[in-house]
């Protein structure tokens, strides 16, 4: 009968966690290897052999969102057993401009990503790396087992340099590409529909009154010898259609720049946004030196639509909006103490906001829990007149 001291101790593995994460890594490459070739030869295939009709250039662009999403399986194993630090490169950008909607937009968009073609070329590199590493490795586990642990290191150091390589975001520049392909379709969305609205005001408001005004002198004019009353009368008619074409010309000039930004500058343009606000607002703005032009009017412009949301949707009591300068950055917060829930959500007004303040390098966050208060707070870059 044996005793403790007779027994023996529990059998030790000949290498670390690491090692054996990097064994289990080169022996899975032939699969991962042989699947993703397959897949990318067949697609490829097919999409070039298509590429005259009209299937053609679709089903590689399926073929390259496929590729994109291999490349992610592929990073997300290098982390769990090599222990690679490696990001996530920048989500395909969506063409937003209003001449690339839809689904051109789409497929120009998703046949030029540079990150699904390197997933693409990494998958033929693969498969004869993928036979070697399983073969070494499978063999080493039997004959040369004192060798593996070297071995594996030396295999999985080149697999890291080919993720690297290839399956990396290729840095800031890549990343700031898709963030200005993206904001250059905010901008022209944006300028688009300022010209619309524009457009529209001069339709609807001061050129339909001109219209009326000009018929409306017509008709004087022809009493005038008939009926000198009654033409006076029309007159005076015309008159305050003048006014009033006058005023709406006021607004819409106010709406693209008004004077007294470009005049007295923020403090009090914004206290004049504030006067026209159904909620009392209180105003401070910090500034010793203006910022640029440019950079004035998407403030004011973003306050002035804050204040509107605040006077239709808040029911605040109070409102406070703060100006100043930190570092190279423009500050702006708008505060109310309103019924709270507002939302960056899609399709409102908030989210367009969002849009064209990240267009010019800008950043937009909303504190909006249900019950209030509300806090906007916007950044802007600090660019000197």
């Amino acid at each position: 009968m044996s005793t403790d001291d007779d027994r023996l101790p529990p059998p030790r593995f000949a290498f670390d966690a690491r090692t054996w994460k990097e064994i289990a890594h080169l022996l899975v490459n032939l699969p991962e290897a042989v699947v993703a070739f397959v897949y990318v030869s067949l697609w490829l295939y097919a999409g070039i052999g298509l590429s005259i009709t009209v299937v053609g250039l679709p089903l590689l662009a399926v073929g390259l969102m496929g590729a994109r999403q291999l490349g992610r399986l592929e990073r997300r194993r290098a982390r769990s057993l090599l222990g690679l630090r490696i990001d996530e490169p920048s989500p395909l950008a969506r063409s937003r401009g209003r001449t690339n909607r839809g689904f051109f937009g789409w497929l120009w968009t998703t046949l030029k990503d540079p990150v699904a073609w390197r997933g693409t070329l990494y998958a033929f590199i693969r498969l004869p790396w993928g036979v070697l590493t399983f073969s070494v490795t499978l063999v080493s586990l039997f004959v040369a087992w004192p060798l593996l642990g070297h071995l594996a290191r030396l295999l999985t150091n080149v697999d890291r340099a080919m993720v690297r390589g290839l399956l990396c975001p290729s840095g800031e520049l890549e990343r700031r590409i898709a963030e200005l392909e993206q904001d250059r379709g905010v901008v022209v969305d944006t300028a688009a529909a300022d010209l619309r609205r524009i457009e529209r005001d001069l339709h609807d408001g001061a050129q339909a009154r001109l219209v009326a005004l000009a018929m409306g002198l017509g008709l004087a004019k022809e009493k005038l010898l008939e009926d000198p009353e009654v033409a006076a009368q029309m007159v005076d008619e015309a008159h305050g259609e003048v006014k009033l074409a006058l005023q709406e010309l006021r607004d819409l000039a106010r709406g693209i720049h008004p004077a007294v930004l470009t005049d007295r500058g923020l403090d009090a343009a914004l206290s004049s946004v504030a006067g026209r606000c159904t909620v009392p607002v209180t105003v401070s703005v910090d500034l010793e030196t203006r910022p640029a032009p440019a950079v004035e009017g998407i403030a004011y412009f973003t306050v002035s639509e804050l204040l509107q949301n605040i006077s239709k949707h808040s029911g605040a009591r109070t409102a406070r909006v703060e100006v100043w300068r930190s570092g190279k950055r423009l500050m702006v917060q708008v505060r109310d103490d309103g019924q709270g829930g507002a939302s960056t959500a899609t399709g409102s007004g908030l989210a367009g906001l969002a849009e064209r303040l990240g267009s010019v390098d800008g950043v937009f966050v909303v504190d909006s829990p249900v019950g209030g208060p509300t806090v906007v707070t916007a950044e802007l870059p600090w660019r000197d007149r």
